[in-house]
């Protein structure tokens, strides 16, 4: 299995990703070119309306299903060339997964321990009682080490789950729609667990979710709109001059590596953007404006490089979702 071992490479690189479905002679394109990075380390959450096609990404990246075109590499691992054995070493050694059904990440004949020693097979009892013991703790669930699934809450479930996904020490974590069958409470518990994961574990993990409040528990928001990344919120924290740390977030639109970029739905609604839009090149920015809007005649022409360009007015096309 071929490898990469830059030492910038990102975790998770995907290039122009394309998924088409056929379901009785109709195509289906659940991904349409998506672009992604995520880097060592980092805890990105990907959201999206349903049909937007965040799952299909997320099956992807575990290794349960090809693209049809374009490029995914995971941990140095190329994806699309690998054969059924290579395809078994990466779901067992570089990726770990969360299922949003409990029921599913869990064998229901086994307790926590048992559960979280599975993937440790080829360990000794003694390393796998001990890594079994510490990641249960880890995740705030040693009370339950004894117990079987069926005596266990939901959220307690998924953090069991959790332990089990990383026990085997995997590069990703992948969580599809972990917090799906759990009340706000708990999701927000089982949300900072794998943040505590994060950042404990150095795992570089990526949630799949339509729950609206992942944003306060992860790094980075990529949403994602007719299968490609439109938007991404970037957050940081930032100590002010009374020492108080403070949470800032900023939006970004996504710039692919052919010059197209989705707007936000609401500003397209906003400012009533159909059909095609004129755009202009400012000193510093680009102007987006209507197509049948245009500058007053005696409006001082802009200064600088794009002078021409800003006056001229290209006009770009757009579809029924917005710019592209």
């Amino acid at each position: 299995m071929t490898t990469t071992t830059a030492a910038d490479a990102p975790e998770i690189l995907c290039e122009d990703l394309v998924r088409v479905f056929v379901t009785e002679g109709v195509e289906v394109q659940a991904l349409q070119g998506l672009n992604l990075r995520v880097d060592a380390g980092e805890l990105v959450a990907v959201v999206g309306a349903s049909g937007s096609g965040k799952s299909t990404l997320l099956t992807i990246l575990s290794g349960l299903d090809r693209p049809t075109a374009g490029t995914a590499v995971v941990a140095g691992t190329p994806l699309v060339t690998m054969d059924a054995r290579q395809r078994r070493r990466y779901q067992r050694d570089v990726v770990g997964f969360v299922w949003q059904q409990t029921s599913r990440n869990l064998l229901p004949y086994l307790t926590a321990a048992e559960n979280v020693a599975v993937p440790l097979v080829v360990a000794g009892a003694r390393a796998r009682a001990e890594r079994a013991a510490e990641l249960l703790d880890v995740m705030g669930v040693a009370d339950c080490r004894d117990r079987l699934p069926a005596q266990m809450s939901g959220g307690q479930q998924q953090r069991v789950a959790i332990a089990t996904a990383v026990a085997g020490s995997p590069r990703v974590l992948l969580a599809d729609e972990p917090t799906g069958e759990l009340d706000e409470s708990t999701s927000a518990d089982v949300l900072e667990a794998m943040r505590h994961v994060n950042a404990t574990l150095g795992v570089t993990t990526l949630i799949v979710t339509h729950d609206p409040t992942v944003s306060e528990h992860v790094h980075r928001t990529v949403q994602i709109r007719d299968g490609r990344t439109s938007t991404e919120v970037l957050r940081r924290t930032e100590r002010g001059e009374d020492g108080v740390e403070r949470l800032h977030a900023e939006e970004f639109a996504v710039l692919d590596k052919v010059g197209r970029l989705q707007l936000p739905r609401e500003v397209v609604e906003r400012l009533d953007l159909r059909d095609r839009v004129r755009l202009g090149l400012e000193h510093d920015h680009v102007r987006v404006s209507r197509h049948d809007h245009v500058p007053a005649a005696d409006a001082p022409p802009p200064s600088g490089d794009g002078a021409d360009a800003a006056a001229s007015g290209t006009a770009a096309r757009t579809d029924e979702e917005g710019p592209r």
